[in-house]
């Protein structure tokens, strides 16, 4: 095992004074419009590992290079870069007409009052059957700005009701990369983890679902949806819904959407081949500074694990909590560090799995129950973090649509987060069931 040096976790504080802590002053005390955008988060994540490459004079910058490449070669780090692109594919080919016909066949078919409400409980649905919350946000969030702009919801609201529908089924799915780090890393079932965190995320769900409607009735609509809309341009989103509530491969429900959707805009005259190939690769180029944050962070994170950062975090956490209520919290807080310092929950899971045993051996808390605090709270993390793949990708994809959205005006309307952390909290320290 590694030395503890704390030192080692001065990277994070220097992206988080750069980025958040510059973006802070710009947006709110100099009052800049749109001064958060002001901050390049990539520059920023640039100095950070310009600090982390100075520190452990140990190891040389050949083998820290190394270590970065590691670090972004991992398996998670690359199939969340093909999503990201695939997505921007994909939304590069079917474009705002198509978006905007979702929304406004949706509107024909509820009263839009109801709106936002239905993003959250489709985004859940979805998320579940797709186990990833970024691939859901990216296929609705193009709709929740569709459906901002064609019924006068704000558009924090409708994109606040997508993430949290996708961190639900982020956290609950059986075939999310959560959900497998968790079991695995604790040696239970994913059905007895299910079971153990539903109690949990679906109360949260439901609170949240009602202050959504409450929060819709109180906002004044702007008039009648009545806007045309092309039905066959519905079509590839139809496709991706459905594949994703039966639980088809991320890659292929995009892969079908990209196909599907370039046919009917090819065969429908709403596009010519050549202009068809500029959207697709304007698509992908929208999602390159969102590749470029998932790369740096991985290679950032390398470094600091080889000094022994993430060492010094986990031994302050398990020298600190006291008990099996505060074991438990521990652990919460424990994988809410590792996430807010690796932005990625899986990875967060799988570097807090082993202290997380070791502390649920010593508290007497139940793999099942250990996994689920470990999943909950790294979603819970995740799912607000502003620097998050879920928190850019919802950003990058409204921005493809031409509006701007800033991830404080997001925050919040996070409401599924903020009630998942308050659900957990009563199962921690309010009456709990005899553990078999």
């Amino acid at each position: 095992m590694k030395k503890e040096t704390g030192i080692a976790l001065l990277p994070i504080g220097v992206f988080l004074v750069l980025y958040l802590g510059l973006g802070i002053l710009f947006e709110y005390v100099l009052k800049i419009p749109m001064g958060f955008y002001n901050v390049p988060i990539v520059v920023a994540f640039l100095a950070a590992i310009l600090v982390a490459c100075v520190q452990n004079r140990k190891v040389n910058f050949d083998k820290k290079l190394e270590l970065m490449a590691q670090g972004v070669g991992d398996k998670n780090i690359i199939t969340m870069l093909l999503i990201f692109l695939t997505a921007g594919c994909f939304v590069g080919v079917v474009g705002r007409s198509s978006a905007e016909s979702v929304a406004y066949f949706m509107l024909a078919l509820i009263p839009a009052r109801f709106s936002v409400a239905v993003l959250f409980v489709v985004a859940c649905f979805v998320s579940v059957a797709m186990g990833t919350s970024v691939g859901t946000i990216t296929l609705l969030t193009p709709i929740a700005v569709a459906v901002s702009a064609a019924s006068g919801f704000d558009l924090p609201f409708c994109v606040g009701a997508v993430m949290g529908g996708a961190m639900f089924g982020d956290n609950l799915s059986f075939i999310s990369d959560t959900t497998i780090a968790a079991c695995n890393g604790q040696g239970c079932e994913m059905k007895d983890k299910f079971r153990e965190n539903f109690w949990i995320a679906f109360p949260a769900a439901v609170i949240t679902l009602v202050l959504i409607l409450v929060l819709s009735f109180q906002t004044e609509i702007h008039g009648r949806v009545d806007q045309s809309y092309h039905l066959l341009q519905v079509l590839p989103y139809v496709l991706v819904l459905i594949g994703g509530i039966i639980g088809i491969n991320v890659f292929v429900v995009l892969l079908t959407g990209i196909a599907s959707g370039a046919l009917i805009m090819l065969l429908g005259g709403h596009t010519t081949p050549t202009d068809l190939l500029a959207n697709m690769g304007s698509g992908v180029s929208g999602m390159f500074e969102t590749c470029m944050v998932a790369i740096l962070v991985a290679a950032m994170c390398a470094l600091i694990r080889e000094y022994g950062g993430f060492d010094a975090l986990l031994g302050w956490i398990h020298r600190i909590f006291k008990g099996k209520r505060g074991g438990q919290l521990g652990m919460g807080l424990l994988v809410g560090a590792m996430d807010i310092a690796t932005a990625n929950n899986t990875v967060a899971i799988v570097m807090a799995n082993p202290i997380a045993k070791e502390m649920a051996q010593e508290y007497c808390v139940t793999p099942k129950k250990t996994a689920s605090l470990l999943d909950t709270f790294s979603c819970i993390f995740q799912g607000v973090i502003p620097y998050g793949a879920q928190m850019l990708v919802a950003i990058s994809a409204a921005h493809e649509l031409g509006y701007e959205i800033s991830a404080f005006q997001i925050m919040p309307r996070l409401f599924y987060p903020m009630f998942l952390l308050l659900c957990s909290l009563i199962a921690i320290f309010g009456v709990e069931k005899k553990q078999k």
